[in-house]
């Protein structure tokens, strides 16, 4: 049963989201007021109606619902490049995962939707203005309780001891190599993601140091192409997600 102060997802007639709060207030549509709270006791699933008659689906809300109404800043780390990292890295409940550059924190939510409450994620940061707007998303996505975000630069070091894994998204990500290999525990993954082919070479250079420390690399891009499904045709859509970043793992031996 839904109880005030749970986030709700609204989806009306026309597939249109809202992300809201139940409570005991009106939220006001262009299909019509609703009382919000009639949501409470109802379960999900479910739906309500507007004083205009107009049904609104009820759901709860997941890690995208929230990325995608969450309010931005920098540019974010998409789900295709989230669900890959993890995926390759094999992130896991309970795990400590180090990142930095968390910008809107959009890969930090994804992160802390992994490990779970007995896991952390600690996300270094060196802008205020970024940081302030990560920590609402990441209240607003209900993950405070395993998710905390430093103000330092993470390329003067890393105040933790050790790590499962460590993710960068930061343009110079070799700067971090000789504190990765103090604090990445064996078997735990270094991910870099950078946009420009020639932070992935510079990285690789910097790299040649280290190459006894890890096992090899592995350099992917992930492109994403919908299709359009109608009964006459199934075609390719004429845009898709191409090219947002390079990819870097390395396993510590």
């Amino acid at each position: 049963m839904i109880k005030e102060g749970d986030r709700v997802l609204l989806i009306d007639p026309r597939g249109k989201r809202y992300l809201i709060t139940a409570r005991n207030e009106e939220f006001h549509t262009d299909l019509g007021i609703l009382r919000l709270g009639e949501l409470l006791e109802k379960d999900y699933g479910e739906s309500i109606l507007s004083h205009k008659g107009k049904e609104f689906r009820i759901l709860k809300p997941d890690v995208n619902d929230i990325i995608a109404k969450m309010k931005r800043g920098p540019q974010i780390v998409h789900p295709k490049d989230a669900g890959i990292i993890i995926a390759y890295a094999g992130i896991s409940p309970g795990n400590t995962v180090i990142e930095a550059g968390v910008g809107s924190g959009a890969l930090t939510i994804f992160l802390a939707n992994i490990v779970g409450p007995s896991g952390r994620v600690i996300s270094y940061e060196v802008r205020e203005d970024f940081a302030k707007i990560a920590r609402k998303n990441i209240e607003l996505a209900g993950f405070s309780d395993r998710v905390t975000i430093k103000l330092k630069n993470i390329y003067d070091g890393i105040d933790e001891e050790s790590a499962d894994h460590i993710i960068l998204d930061l343009p110079q990500p070799e700067n971090v190599l000789p504190h990765v290999v103090e604090v990445l525990r064996p078997g735990g993954y270094f991910v870099a993601y950078t946009p420009c082919m020639n932070q992935v070479h510079r990285f690789f250079q910097a790299f040649q140091e280290y190459r006894e420390e890890f096992y090899k690399p592995r350099v992917v891009e992930v492109l994403v192409r919908e299709h359009e499904v109608k009964k006459e045709c199934m075609r390719p859509k004429t845009t898709m997600l191409a090219h947002t970043g390079y990819i870097t793992f390395i396993r510590k031996l």
